[in-house]
């Protein structure tokens, strides 16, 4: 285990560099780990919670199970109860409240951040469901290795993966050399949902090797990095607000992307949401070519600079 800790400990101390920290463990092999992981190399500066979704009747025993180890420990553990209505879009809803839960706990318990037991296997699942969907370069950037998250309520969290760069095998292996038993969820190889079949095909197919595929994620997460850097001096340089409330952007000369990040910039500076994807890149090309279009409540106009504004009022029994 002091070579695996020692890993461990890297890993961990590029992300944060001292202060209490929250464990996110669901009682799988990954979490599991983690907690061992983290408690080897941070004693008495964790604590542990486990968000119960009530989906199973056997979630409760579960996080029951996480708390005795966690007692073994010395790890102050709590257990979220949170409700997640059944339906379409279930694990989508389910990680939403998790987090929203998360977010809650380390807000009242003033932690520092808190960590979750993503590994590298989920980085590649991730990337390969994102692929299929069509997702352009912020999706393919995979499960991001530091994320500021928000709950309803307001509370903010910064979670914080550092297993990104190890297996689950490797992870499956520390919880067994520590005798403990994991939990089993059947909903992981539920066929129904995406990642199910991403597994599977990592899994399947020889040439696919989930470690390289999960690098691919990171090095575009770099990229996206970069580019968000060099879209905000671009904004700070093309966007301006004349004094009729509009927004012009000096776009027309710029590459189709940042012409796309410029006008999402536009929407925000408005105080708008951004559009669905297809939406915006349908105006996109309308102002590309001269055109002008409205979209989500905005008149966009396209010509040498672009020009956003609020949209007119539509007229009575239109």
């Amino acid at each position: 285990m002091d070579a695996v800790a020692e890993r461990f400990r890297a890993d961990l101390d590029r992300l944060h560099c001292g202060g209490w920290l929250g464990i996110a463990v669901s009682g799988g092999p990954d979490s599991l780990a983690l907690l061992l992981l983290a408690a080897a190399v941070r004693p008495g500066s964790i604590e542990a919670a486990t968000v119960d979704h009530g989906l199973r009747p056997e979630s409760r025993a579960e996080a029951d199970a996480v708390a005795a180890v966690c007692a073994r420990l010395g790890v102050p553990h709590a257990v979220l109860p949170v409700t997640v209505e059944r339906g379409a879009s279930l694990q989508a809803q389910a990680r939403e409240a998790r987090y929203a839960a998360l977010a809650k706990w380390a807000h009242e318990r003033r932690l520092d951040a808190v960590l979750t037991g993503h590994h590298a296997d989920d980085q590649a699942e991730t990337l390969l469901m994102r692929l299929a969907r069509g997702s352009g370069l912020s999706g393919l950037s995979g499960v991001r290795v530091s994320q500021e998250l928000a709950s309803p309520d307001g509370s903010e969290v910064r979670v914080l993966r550092p297993l990104l760069g190890w297996r689950k095998v490797e992870l499956e292996r520390i919880v067994l050399d520590a005798g403990l038993h994991a939990a089993d969820d059947p909903a992981n190889r539920d066929p129904r949902h995406d990642r199910t079949r991403a597994r599977e095909l990592l899994n399947s197919a020889s040439w696919l090797d989930a470690t390289p595929v999960a690098a691919s994620a990171t090095h575009l997460a770099e990229a996206e990095e970069a580019l968000a850097f060099s879209v905000a001096m671009l904004a700070a340089e093309r966007v301006r607000s004349p004094e009729d409330g509009a927004l012009a952007i000096e776009a027309a000369d710029l590459p189709r992307e940042l012409q796309r990040r410029l006008l999402l910039e536009g929407f925000e500076h408005l105080g708008r949401a951004a559009p669905r994807g297809p939406d915006l890149d349908r105006a996109l090309t309308q102002l590309r070519e001269g055109g002008t279009c409205t979209l989500a409540g905005l008149r966009l106009s396209g010509g040498a600079t672009w020009r956003i504004a609020p949209a007119p009022p539509r007229r009575s029994g239109q």
